[in-house]
């Protein structure tokens, strides 16, 4: 879907969010390349000595993939709920990886309906959401069981809503890179 230019131009974006939101800048909005495919949404996820640091994104695409990269980027290094802002001193050792989202795809929920390191997961009962980048459950050594478990659990259910009649599954494929 990206040409390599392009996923350099988006991390470099990503890092640059990041800095000027770290010094209290503006966070650029353009990589200023003419043109850039859509996606469906964006995650940029931001790690330090191999340990998460920040991760945040958006399913829906509607600014342009340079400015929902930088806008990702910089939220995930400000408002992750989960972790401190980043400070100036973690800059030098972040790494930073954006994964561009495919379409949702509806499935039935079982295991047999995703491939692991491929497809990322959705578990939505409509009134909790959560959802797992493809990488995920290739860095936890997870099974496709264990990968929808997590998925729901990320969405505040129980690990087995997913199994429920009412749970909305959807996988998504994800086109991910970084340094």
């Amino acid at each position: 879907m990206l040409t390599s230019t392009e996923r350099e131009v988006l991390l470099a974006l990503a890092r640059a969010s990041i800095a000027a939101t770290v010094t209290r800048r503006e966070p650029p909005t353009s990589t200023g390349s003419p043109t850039l495919p859509d996606a469906s949404g964006v995650f940029v996820t931001i790690k330090r000595a191999g340990t998460l640091r920040g991760c945040l994104g958006t399913l829906r695409n509607e600014r342009g993939l340079a400015a929902e990269v930088s806008r990702c980027a910089s939220e995930a290094a400000s408002a992750d709920p989960r972790f401190p802002p980043v400070e100036r001193e973690d800059l030098p050792g972040l790494r930073v990886e954006v994964s561009v989202l495919g379409p949702l795809e509806p499935i039935d929920p079982s295991p047999e309906a995703f491939t692991i390191g491929v497809h990322g997961l959705v578990v939505d009962d409509g009134s909790h959401r959560g959802l797992l980048l493809p990488q995920v459950a290739v860095e936890w050594g997870w099974s496709a069981e264990e990968f929808l478990s997590h998925t729901a659990l990320k969405a505040g259910l129980p690990p087995d809503a997913w199994r429920r009649p009412c749970t909305r599954v959807y996988r998504f494929a994800a086109e991910v890179f970084g340094d």
